[in-house]
């Protein structure tokens, strides 16, 4: 029986599977509408308050917490190549390099690059959902790592994160849902120790405000990949995104339209 998550395989073409996944969505939203799509807002982006500084709000909140000292600690193990890599990126006005609509690029030029570098053998995906993008009725709870992908839950068949982590090819990639930018940053240097020889890439959902904010961390450990940015309830202040940090999320964020489209073609 075909995994109802998991319909990217060598049974059915691409286009097969994706008209296949929309099929069952719609057939899971008859039985059980989510909440908090409907009338969603157009946030405005980052307020002009919030924008000032943001690289060095971004340094301090990431190494003052208690979270921070075993950021720290992994920084530490390479004080010179990480401090110099840090300051150059910090200089240039934007830790991105290019920014194409809501993808932002970090140490590439464009999706082609990403795709030529996903296609190197050694290399692994690090493929991450910020958990304010949950359904409201995820079944594993929103502010948390945790992701049941249940093929009986119908709650669990019209998620996109479920759809994106069904379509990951064994042993190239690994998923991870970010509760908060110190479980990614630990999870990304357990990462560069355990898989050392191979290339680290990133695709990973994130508000504009985080985007902006700790995209120097990905060039300070010299790792390459794309922000997407997120719509709807984001956090455009940083009074919100601290609110956030601490599981204060009643609103639901998601990928625009055309951004949904593109998501899956970076992986296929």
């Amino acid at each position: 029986m075909i995994d109802r998550l998991k319909l990217w395989n060598e049974e059915l073409p691409w286009e097969e599977a994706e008209a296949a996944w929309q099929a069952q969505k719609l057939e899971a939203a008859e039985i059980r509408p989510l909440k908090g799509l409907k009338h969603l807002p157009k946030m405005v982006g980052i307020t002009k308050e919030a924008a000032k500084g943001l690289k060095w709000k971004g340094i301090k909140w990431m190494i003052f917490q208690k979270r921070g000292r075993r950021i720290l600690f992994y920084a530490l193990k390479h004080p010179f190549a990480y401090g110099i890599r840090l300051l150059a990126s910090l200089m240039r006005k934007k830790a991105f390099l290019k920014r194409e609509g809501d993808l932002y690029y970090y140490g590439l030029e464009s999706s082609h690059d990403f795709e030529r570098a996903l296609a190197h053998p050694k290399s692994l995906l690090l493929l991450g959902f910020s958990y304010c993008q949950k359904p409201l009725e995820c079944p594993s709870g929103r502010f948390t790592a945790l992701c049941a992908r249940d093929g009986s839950d119908p709650v669990c068949q019209q998620c996109f994160i479920g759809k994106a982590i069904g379509a990951l090819p064994p042993g190239r990639a690994t998923p991870l849902i970010i509760p908060t930018i110190h479980h990614l940053g630990e999870h990304l240097f357990e990462l560069l120790e355990k898989e050392r020889g191979r290339r680290l890439l990133f695709l990973v959902t994130a508000c504009e405000m985080t985007l902006e904010m700790f995209g120097d961390w990905a060039n300070m450990v010299g790792i390459s990949g794309i922000g997407v940015r997120l719509d709807g309830r984001i956090c455009n202040t940083f009074e919100a995104f601290i609110k956030s940090e601490q599981g204060i999320k009643p609103g639901l964020t998601l990928l625009l339209p055309d951004t949904e489209t593109t998501f899956p073609s970076l992986l296929r």
